[in-house]
């Protein structure tokens, strides 16, 4: 599933409601970073194991965009995504604090091994369909998050744009779009699923070790 995958981009505080949630000021631009490709891992039903020594681990839902051919100026999200899935950025809360202290790169809080998993690929509506459905993460059957692309901050073609000015951007590089409001902890055991509107997007249990 991810053996084409090149770049995973991501972008923090993209929702006005989860950066007030977390204390943070709204950015002016996109907040970009990276996972390693060693972070995903299929949302299919298994067991996703992650670190459980380093103080609380944190879900954030989030809509994932697949770029599907090389970035050109001017060309459209449309042109240039060729699929979409739902996934979860994983995060390590207390570890993220103490380094955003510090002023240190997100790293070690946000590419640990495992910590981006991501349903199976879904048809991309076009930029202008993703308003349609909601997407949603519920944790031991309760719903936690909902999310709709038109609350984000920088929608699709300014995320694409940015990232492709200051980075670069290619086939097969993929975006997590922000998550919103509703973040929390998660404990050993813990079953989550994603939905797109009523389909099934993604599923997981949790192992903290």
């Amino acid at each position: 599933m991810f053996d084409t995958v090149r770049n995973v981009y991501c972008v923090g505080r993209n929702y006005k409601a989860h950066a007030e949630e977390l204390g943070n000021e709204l950015p002016k631009e996109p907040l970009l970073f990276t996972k390693p490709t060693h972070a995903l891992v299929p949302m299919d039903g298994r067991t996703v194991r992650l670190p459980g020594s380093q103080g609380a681990v944190h879900y954030e839902a989030e809509l994932v965009i697949h770029i599907g051919r090389a970035y050109e100026a001017g060309l459209s999200a449309d042109q240039l995504v060729d699929k979409m899935a739902l996934g979860i950025d994983f995060t390590l809360r207390d570890v993220q604090s103490v380094i955003k202290d510090k002023g240190l790169p997100w790293l070690p809080a946000k590419g640990f091994l495992h910590s981006a998993p991501l349903g199976g690929w879904l048809e991309f509506p076009g930029s202008g369909g993703l308003t349609g459905r909601d997407f949603t993460l519920s944790k031991n059957g309760r719903e936690v998050q909902r999310g709709n692309a038109s609350r984000m901050i920088f929608d699709i073609q300014t995320i694409i744009d940015y990232c492709a000015r200051h980075y670069g951007l290619g086939a097969g590089d993929v975006i997590f779009t922000g998550t919103p409001e509703g973040v929390g902890p998660v404990s050993t055991g813990d079953y989550f699923e994603l939905h797109w509107g009523d389909e099934p997007a993604g599923t997981c249990v949790l192992e903290l070790a």
